[in-house]
């Protein structure tokens, strides 16, 4: 097998199969070209059964363009070979083991919403106002809880941080539990701590897939959460043929999981692994290299590399200086302007950057005004709109009854006078008798006369008739094979969904029915690509695709920096690097952990950038409804001199020549007079996790201090868990 495509460091990750294995691969270092060329090495020289090796990685589509490379290059059958995502990796096994848990194989996984909406109804049953408790607020807790590799009767595990179970918001994560295990369903994050559990209680479970994983490669390994990380090393402990691949400088999704230990610490859990860093960068200039390389190496929290290119020196950096935010907005769009009509930059080449989607909308607003064409990437996703998840919780209910949640969705959906007070009639009725709800419905339309306490109307009756029979109807068409879009079909016509759009006759019934016309496409559109399409396998598909990737167009790319990660355009516009945007004020208030995160996060924006770079602050900016004047952020006083030129951009906002702005100055050296103040060390009257009572919410604990005297603020978790934030100078507290 050829290998000279390849750099020295590349070959040597290439080459280096047995044991564990750490690649550091740098921003724009071919990391993709090297863990293509590593598995295809495994297959052809090592002569490694596709059967023996898993892949795994946190996209679809990165994993799909990985299969396809590797196919598209090789010779023979990949057969079994899996390069798949940690989420569909894990959905496969526990379709596979779902018995040992108490699933059956066709549960259903409950999307974001889905799971936000059996909070809700566990806040309700415990008669808790969503005033008092936000249902975002315990999904966030669960999500945290989950991550950490915790799951219901967890034995203590020294890699896995422990859980504190006396937190009252640990039995809204009980009850949620066991409210998706009485739905037969599972939600993303209980995908991995289902295998966890699997494999932590089944023994021979485990070991029939560590002899069958023989090597094990994770791809970006700098975004794995401590569930992940527990979730690969079980697999790879009896062969230790794991090689990690990530980038500590571009770990950037604490917000979401990921934690930065599980890559600084993979010598000290494999006492014998070798490490490789690529360290050559293909993609950006050596000027915007060198510059971002500086930054990042004010971080400690790294491995450390010393990234270099053989790509020419290239532009300086332009630091623009704006007068406020709308002079900021105005200014690309401007620029954007003379790169495509006056030096035919293909608006494809061209992207804008900001650390809040809040800082999209004078941009947006400039560029309508310049009639230059645009996207925002990962907007609204198809599948999250009402008429497509209305849909889909149809065919989710035909494929597994058990799914109360989606059930209760579309029960009165077109209407059937099924109301809210009938529907929580017929669930009480269900859990009294130990049923589904399903079960319970299909009782009542089966002797309407044995349920007459409920005192279901004749409307409802019918309505109720009706939907089971409908159900019933595609269940068996679902049963017999008969292809999804039959399926879909017929419950888009007999529901009465479709009749009631077309009826309405207006602007938004008339684009629902087209999404549901687009629905229909994506449906024969798996079923072209899958000879044995299901709808249970559609369905699995597009509740793991979550990615919302577009295809390429010819239009100038919005998007926040945590979007950005993967992607690379030549030329690259960052909004609003000025303290407390970026880095954030929540992120100043943190520590200096939250601070490295934040200067990954602008490492990571200026290594996107191929051949110009471009960097913004605005002196004055709208924020919460005032003018801020925060100053330049600290990462630009960290970019040493010779690589970038400063421009101010004051008070003249008239153009010159019809495409470029009259600078007021233009200079090379910056002021380095910005001073960051540090906040006084002052003692709060509550300590953290003191324990205090309020005269109405009885006792509680503080979470969090801020401010002193007149102006202190406390927040409080009472018992119950219903978290309030109290000025303390009127709150009627007490110390305990």
């Amino acid at each position: 097998m050829q290998l000279d495509h390849l750099n020295e460091s590349q070959r040597n990750a290439v080459l280096s199969t047995d044991g564990p294995l750490m690649i550091l691969a740098g921003a724009g270092s071919g990391k993709t070209r090297t863990l293509v060329t590593k598995i295809q090495y495994l297959l052809e020289e090592k002569q490694v059964s596709p059967f023996h090796l898993l892949a795994v990685t946190f996209s679809n589509k990165a994993a799909r363009e990985m299969r396809e490379r590797i196919a598209s290059q090789s010779s023979f059958d990949l057969g079994a070979l899996q390069i798949t995502t940690f989420h569909a990796f894990c959905a496969r096994l526990l379709r596979s083991e779902a018995t040992y848990l108490g699933l059956s194989r066709n549960f259903t996984i409950y999307d974001t919403s889905e799971s936000k909406s059996v909070i809700k109804n566990i806040l309700g049953k415990r008669g808790i106002s969503l005033k008092e408790v936000s249902p975002a607020q315990v999904q966030y807790y669960i999500d945290d809880v989950k991550n950490s590799g915790h799951y219901v009767g967890a034995k203590p595990d020294e890699l896995l941080d422990e859980i504190e179970t006396d937190d009252p918001f640990y039995d809204y994560f009980l009850d949620y539990e066991a409210e998706l295990h009485r739905n037969n369903a599972v939600d993303f994050g209980g995908l991995i701590t289902g295998v966890l559990n699997l494999f932590d209680n089944f023994p021979q479970v485990l070991q029939r897939y560590q002899t069958r994983f023989k090597y094990l490669l994770v791809d970006e390994y700098q975004d794995t959460n401590r569930c992940q990380f527990k979730l690969v090393k079980l697999l790879a402990d009896k062969n230790k043929n794991i090689c990690v691949v990530g980038d500590e400088d571009q770990s950037i999704y604490s917000w979401r999981g990921a934690d930065i230990r599980n890559i600084l610490d993979f010598e000290e859990v494999y006492k014998n692994a070798k490490l490789i860093k690529l360290e050559q960068n293909y993609r950006s200039s050596k000027n915007i290299i060198d510059a971002a390389t500086h930054v990042i190496s004010q971080n400690l929290q790294r491995k450390g590399k010393d990234m270099w290119t053989d790509n020419d020196v290239g532009e300086s950096i332009d630091i623009i200086e704006c007068k406020d935010d709308r002079v900021e907005a105005e200014f690309v769009a401007t620029k954007i302007t003379r790169l495509t009509e006056k030096e035919n930059i293909p608006a494809d080449e061209i992207a804008i950057f900001y650390r809040t989607n809040a800082q999209s909308r004078l941009m947006e607003d400039a560029l309508r005004k310049e009639k230059i064409a645009y996207r925002v990437v990962a907007g609204i996703k198809f599948y999250e709109r009402k008429e497509i998840k209305d849909l889909l919780a149809y065919l989710k209910v035909v494929v597994n009854d058990k799914d109360s949640l989606s059930l209760s969705r579309v029960i009165n959906i077109p209407v059937r006078g099924i109301g809210p007070r009938t529907l929580r009639k017929m669930e009480d009725e269900a859990i009294k008798n130990d049923l589904s709800l399903w079960q319970m419905i299909e009782k009542i339309v089966e002797a309407p006369d044995d349920y007459k306490e409920l005192r279901l109307s004749s409307k409802v009756k019918s309505g109720l008739a009706s939907f089971v029979s409908l159900i019933q109807e595609v269940k068996l068409k679902d049963s017999e094979a008969e292809l999804p879009s039959d399926c879909y079909e017929k419950i888009l016509m007999e529901s009465g969904y479709y009749e009631n759009l077309v009826a309405e006759k207006s602007y938004e019934s008339q684009a629902r029915i087209e999404n549901l016309d687009e629905l229909l496409s994506a449906i024969k559109q798996f079923e072209q690509m899958n000879e044995d399409a299901t709808l249970l396998s559609f369905l699995e598909t597009i509740t793991l695709d979550t990615s919302g990737e577009q295809e390429d167009i010819k239009e100038v790319s919005m998007m926040t920096i945590h979007g950005a990660k993967g992607l690379e355009y030549e030329y690259v516009f960052v909004l609003g690097a000025e303290e407390n945007v970026f880095p954030s004020y929540q992120s100043t208030e943190n520590g200096e952990e939250a601070i490295e995160e934040e200067r990954r996060l602008f490492y990571v924006a200026m290594t996107r950038a191929m051949k110009k770079l471009y960097i913004l602050f605005a002196q004055g900016r709208m924020l919460w409804g005032s003018i801020k004047f925060n100053g330049p952020s600290r990462f630009l006083d960290e970019i040493p001199e010779e690589y970038y030129k400063w421009i101010n951009v004051g008070n003249d906002r008239v153009k010159n020549t019809g495409d470029e702005f009259n600078f007021s100055q233009e200079r090379t050296v910056v002021e380095k007079n910005v001073t960051y103040a540090s906040k006084p060390a002052v003692k709060s009257s509550y300590a953290v996790g003191s324990k205090v009572k309020h005269k109405l919410y009885g006792a509680g604990k503080v979470l969090e201090c801020d401010g002193v005297g007149q102006d202190e603020k406390i927040v409080i978790m009472f018992d119950g868990g219903v978290r309030k934030k109290f000025l303390v100078k009127f709150a009627p507290l007490e110390q305990l």
